[in-house]
């Protein structure tokens, strides 16, 4: 019997944790400044622009050592919004005080994909969309807000403070906690005593991000955190 009721623990720790992981139908993934600013390698390229996250990676490795993936490199992990006009989506444009004519608008030096200046035979344009309007290397969009949270395991007396987007439903939070606690969807997740719906955001159940109150205020935000407790739901195996 007891060997029975580890079996069904284990089950349902594993198809928690497993649920958790999977990607919601129709659903973007969220992600921090903080978490693309770490892709900044030309063998792991992320850059943000217009509020969406693009993994650029397989554009490095196909142009690698080309002069004109420069530009692109020198952005790696950072938000290239300026490049763009907001209101066509593409790059940004300007007259040429020399042709009169209206070109791209590249200051920090031609890039992959952007005509040269004047016709010339070498420079192929059969490829396709370019890059910057090119969805298969959108990956998900930009929090247009994160804000840090406090997580205690009650069965542990683990505390973890993480940065979180404020899009994410709690499901989503539930798999960045994943990494302190492979266990987390085994857990009931409180505040304030009461249960929370896994399925909405924080703000959505009542766990207001207060930030820019306690600046007003001057007051320190980290000993203020709100704090989100964790409730193991059965003592028969440890987090």
């Amino acid at each position: 019997r007891k060997l029975q009721d580890l079996l069904v623990v284990s089950s349902r720790v594993f198809f928690s944790s497993f649920s958790a992981k999977m990607p919601k139908f129709g659903r973007p993934s969220f992600y921090t400044p903080n978490e693309v600013a770490v892709h900044n390698t030309l063998k792991d390229l992320w850059v943000s622009y217009l509020g969406k996250v693009y993994d650029l990676t397989p554009l490095a490795e196909e142009h690698a050592g080309d002069v004109l993936l420069k530009p692109v490199i020198a952005e790696a992990g950072k938000d290239i919004s300026h490049w763009f006009n907001k209101k066509t989506k593409d790059i940004r444009t300007h007259i040429d005080p020399e042709t009169g004519c209206e070109k791209y608008y590249t200051p920090h030096g031609r890039f992959i994909h952007i005509p040269p200046p004047c016709p010339r035979t070498d420079w192929a344009n059969d490829f396709g969309r370019p890059w910057w309007k090119d969805e298969k290397y959108y990956i998900g969009e930009l929090s247009q807000k994160t804000r840090f949270i406090r997580i205690i395991n009650t069965l542990t007396s683990q505390e973890q403070t993480i940065e979180v987007c404020s899009e994410e439903y709690l499901s989503e939070i539930l798999e960045r906690y994943l990494k302190y606690n492979a266990h987390a969807g085994s857990y009931t997740w409180k505040y304030d005593g009461k249960n929370l719906d896994m399925g909405m955001t924080l703000e959505e159940n009542e766990i207001f991000d207060e930030s820019e109150d306690f600046y007003v205020l001057s007051m320190q935000e980290e000993q203020w955190l709100p704090a989100i407790n964790l409730y193991f739901n059965d003592d028969l195996t440890e987090a």
